[in-house]
Parts: C-alpha cells; sequence; structure tokens
C-alpha cells in the first residue's frame, strides 16, 4: 500500500462496482453510504468495514474509471493509423458514456492520496506516448479535450455547431507537422 491509497478487497471491489452504477444511474446525489448498501441488503455500517468512508469510496470509484480508461485507450490504440486522434475519439465517447464519473473523477482534487498506485499514471502514459514523450504537450492535449468534453455535457455549443470540426481541427494543433508549418508561416 502506497501512502493512504486503498488496496480493495474483493467485498470492496462489489462495492465500488455497485456504486458507480448508482453513480451512472442517478448522479452524484444518488450516491451515499446507505443508498449503496440498500443496494447491496446490508446495513450501511457495514460498508465502513470496507471502505472507511465516502471519501474512499468515491476515490476507489475514481480508481476503476482510470482503470477502464486504459483499457478503452488500448482498444482505440489497436491498428490506430493516428494515434492522438484514436485517444481523442476513445476519451470523449468514453466521458460521453459515463458523464457522472467523467465530472466526480475531473471537477474537483485528485484524491491521489487515495488511488491505487498506478491507475492514474496508466491512460496518462498513453497521452504521453502520443505525444513523442512530451509531457507539456500531453497536458495541452488532455486540457483541450476536457475542456470539449465538459463543453459538451454542459450542452454549450450552440445549435448547428460542428463539434466534431472542432474535435479534428483542435487535435490537429497537436500534432508536429501542423506546429512546424506555423513555424514557418511566421
Amino acid at each position: 500500500m502506497a501512502g493512504n491509497a486503498e488496496v480493495l478487497t474483493r467485498r470492496a471491489q462489489e462495492i465500488v462496482v455497485v456504486a458507480r452504477a448508482l453513480l451512472e444511474r442517478g448522479g452524484p446525489e444518488a450516491l451515499s453510504m446507505r443508498a449503496v448498501a440498500g443496494e447491496l441488503g446490508i446495513q450501511a455500517p457495514s460498508l465502513y468495514n470496507h471502505l472507511p468512508d465516502k471519501a474512499a469510496l468515491e476515490a476507489a470509484i475514481i480508481a476503476s474509471g482510470f482503470i477502464e480508461l486504459d483499457e478503452v485507450f488500448a482498444t482505440a490504440l489497436a491498428g490506430a493509423s493516428d494515434p492522438l486522434a484514436a485517444l481523442a475519439d476513445a476519451y470523449r465517447g468514453w466521458g460521453r458514456a459515463h458523464p457522472h464519473l467523467y465530472r466526480l473523477s475531473t471537477d474537483r482534487p485528485l484524491p491521489r492520496d487515495r488511488l491505487a498506485p498506478g491507475v492514474e499514471e496508466g491512460p496518462a502514459r498513453v497521452v504521453v506516448d502520443a505525444c513523442g514523450g512530451d509531457p507539456d504537450a500531453a497536458r495541452a492535449v488532455f486540457a483541450f479535450a476536457h475542456g470539449m468534453v465538459m463543453l459538451e455535457l454542459a450542452d454549450r455549443f450552440p445549435p448547428g455547431a460542428d463539434i466534431d470540426a472542432a474535435w479534428r481541427s483542435g487535435i490537429a494543433a497537436f500534432r508536429p507537422e501542423h506546429k512546424k508549418r506555423k513555424k514557418r508561416k511566421r
């Protein structure tokens, strides 16, 4: 165990699956220790034998999302001719498919001290690799993709906006050949 990161027992993993399903169905309002216990047919205090508090439960749910996103990225990259575009499409699709988990994972400080070791690094490493090993470029790509997903989830684009074109343009701006063309034009 690293720091306060939770290493989950089998029962704790079952609790996380149920909690995540509640979150996905009903949003953050539906996620309570009492509701999770009810779904499991147990008393809420029993949950504390496996997860010390709601923050630990939320961290475990976030970790499950990172693990899933890492798998989604691996699938997206299999045979991809344009890794950056494949990752952007996968990230966008995953965020839109799991809006409540996405917001839980990204709307506030990440509880790194409560995450299992390596879960954040998995998907991050893939993006850094797609950016030629440049962590700063990977952060910029993440910031772009995160902003776009959040805007889509909040339905903030004007009616008729070609959001797919905006994604393509944004990702194209991060490609090395695009940056070289811009420098030559100056």
